[in-house]
């Protein structure tokens, strides 16, 4: 069993980024926009905001109370469409309920959208336009990853465990767009094993703690572990890292594993947004 470690890959990303960046006039600027206090979006804008500081980028974070109206948000993401020193654009998600995340999602240039999200970047996404798509960050995250360990999807069966907008959609699509064979599972999936079980690489991203358990698991399996969760005060994610662990080929720790890329492919879609602008 090998570890597929992000923080690794993530420190050398941010490395090269750093390096780059010294040469240029402006620095690459991204805009957080983080609505209400949800603990855990403020943990992950304050990683985002240091991680741009450690790369020497500029960054801003704009925060809203969680009553804010919505179309005072959409004002605002409209005028920062319009600054010329702003490269990218990133709204936290989940957003309070009264607030349409598709209205949002909409109002944001797409040639700021960093997070990926926008329907014109779906749609590069969808129709393997990689070059010129934001790619979302996760998903971008897991495939470098993968390149990283000279894992090829090509012709693998690759099985994705959740369905969801940020992760799960995005990334069937980007695993179609290198040839693999993708099956996507969700709450209504009859008989996940089936599906689980014959995955060359097997990706989880539901958030249910220990959901992926070693009799789910092919001998040699990939298995990428996208879930963050705590139980008893601790960090962990879908997979049950112990017993999967003595199964799989390669695997990839909670923390430490996607998480890192995450943030990295962020400042790498942010310095994609930077170029192009110029």
């Amino acid at each position: 069993m090998n570890i597929l470690d992000g923080k690794a890959l993530a420190k050398k990303i941010k490395h090269s980024i750093k390096e780059e960046v010294k040469s240029f006039g402006r620095k690459p600027k991204l805009v957080v926009v983080l609505v209400g206090e949800d603990q855990a979006s403020l943990v992950y804008v304050k990683n985002k905001v240091q991680a741009c500081a450690d790369v020497g980028f500029s960054s801003q974070l704009d925060m809203f109370e969680k009553d804010v109206e919505e179309n005072v948000l959409l004002d605002h993401i409209r005028r920062l469409n319009e600054q010329e020193d702003v490269d990218g654009i990133l709204v936290q998600l989940p957003l309070p309920s009264h607030i349409s995340m598709h209205k949002v999602i909409d109002a944001i240039d797409p040639s700021k959208d960093v997070d990926g999200f926008h329907p014109n970047n779906m749609g590069k996404l969808f129709s393997g336009d990689l070059e010129k798509a934001f790619i979302p960050c996760t998903p971008l995250g897991i495939k470098l990853l993968l390149d990283e360990y000279n894992i090829d999807v090509k012709g693998k069966n690759v099985c994705i465990v959740g369905a969801g907008f940020i992760v799960g959609k995005p990334l069937s699509m980007l695993m179609l767009s290198y040839d693999a064979t993708v099956s996507v599972c969700h709450k209504y999936t009859k008989d996940i094993v089936e599906y689980t079980k014959s995955a060359d690489i097997l990706i989880s991203a539901t958030g249910v703690p220990f959901l992926i358990r070693d009799f789910m698991v092919k001998d040699g399996a990939v298995v990428i572990d996208v879930g963050i969760s705590k139980v008893n005060g601790k960090i962990v994610g879908d997979v049950d890292f112990e017993s999967v662990s003595q199964k799989a080929s390669f695997i990839t720790p909670v923390p430490g594993g996607v998480g890192p890329m995450t943030v990295a492919t962020l400042l790498l879609n942010t310095l994609k947004a930077y170029k192009q602008r110029l």
